[in-house]
């Protein structure tokens, strides 16, 4: 008999949320059947184990913060584009330090097919577009993105510009003037 008000989705969203209070490491079907107080059994009806769990949770941070990069993107260009892009992932990652760390989770074939990753890609590449960039030139440059924010972001959550002068944000904003600027002006081989 499934428990009322146990969904898949119910549960995967406070999934989500234990994560971001916990750690997405820590997330497991154990840990969500504490929080809803029931039997870890009664949670397999809806999820076939805990790495079950980590890929839903993957796929809706994925999916959220895909569509808060869409949302920032419209109606941009050039650098408005880059940096509304570029603060969309940093916010999500301070306001939800758990499910940005399940955007990183490794998916299967099938999953990773139906995720938003996609979504990512072909925004990174649109903003790129502001900058004429011709391949191999725009892979290089959607790995130099997507390397720059994940490590400025993951430094920072970490703690490791928190003790030091100049503030993040000021290091921020000149790394994206930064980018911009070789953007513009991008080496050719």
């Amino acid at each position: 008999m499934v428990r009322a008000g146990l969904s898949t989705d119910r549960l995967v969203r406070a999934g989500a949320e234990l994560a971001d209070e916990v750690g997405f490491e820590q997330v497991t079907v154990s840990a969500l059947a504490r929080r809803f107080d029931v039997k870890v059994a009664s949670l397999y009806s809806h999820l076939k184990n805990s790495q079950d769990l980590k890929t839903r949770i993957a796929l809706l941070a994925l999916e959220e913060l895909a569509d808060r990069a869409a949302d920032a993107l419209a109606g941009r260009a050039g650098k408005d584009a880059l940096t509304a892009f570029a603060d969309v992932y940093r916010d999500y990652a301070r306001a939800h330090p758990g499910r940005y760390a399940a955007t990183r989770h490794p998916l299967d074939p099938e999953a990773a097919a139906a995720s938003a990753g996609g979504r990512h890609a072909q925004m990174t590449r649109a903003i790129l577009r502001g900058y004429d960039l011709a391949e191999p030139d725009q892979t290089h440059a959607v790995r130099l993105l997507g390397s720059v924010f994940h490590g400025y972001v993951s430094l920072e959550l970490a703690g490791g510009f928190s003790r030091s002068a100049p503030d993040s944000q000021e290091s921020w904003t000149r790394i994206l003037d930064a980018l911009d600027s070789l953007l513009r002006d991008w080496p050719h081989a």
